[in-house]
């Protein structure tokens, strides 16, 4: 049971499965558990077949999504994964430009705005310092 990631060495591979409407996100045998975990995150289903031998994990959009919204979902998980140092390939059939630009944008404003968090009050002094004076 070959996927194309085995096939063309990459880490993720999107692509609408032949014959289906079904987006998959398919990943190497073996692949790291941290990366499953991340698709997990980023709102793909995982799915498996076990075997004697390997066990073949990979990853679908939801169905119950409209297409278009499937195709958007896939292409948002573009940046991450690749921020993550993952190898991914996305077919010209589920690639969207602009949401992919604007996932780039979204992420990026993420990282520069990180959660804001409010310094602990400074302790006041046991006597007020006294007023400086100049000559």
């Amino acid at each position: 049971m070959a996927n194309l990631a085995d096939e063309h060495g990459t880490d993720v591979e999107i692509c609408v499965k032949p014959l289906t409407t079904t987006i998959h996100a398919d990943t190497p045998t073996g692949a790291p558990e941290r990366l499953h975990t991340l698709l997990d995150q980023l709102g793909l289903e995982r799915q498996e077949v076990r075997t004697a031998d390997p066990v073949y994990i990979w990853h679908v959009v939801p169905e119950h999504l409209a297409a278009d919204e499937q195709k958007r979902l896939a292409t948002r998980a573009i940046p991450a994964l690749l921020q993550a140092g993952y190898q991914v390939n996305c077919t010209s059939a589920v690639f969207d430009e602009a949401v992919y630009q604007q996932a780039l944008r979204d992420l990026h404003a993420t990282q520069s705005h990180p959660a804001v968090q409010r310094p602990a009050p400074a302790a006041s002094p046991a006597r007020p310092a006294p007023p400086r004076r100049t000559p």
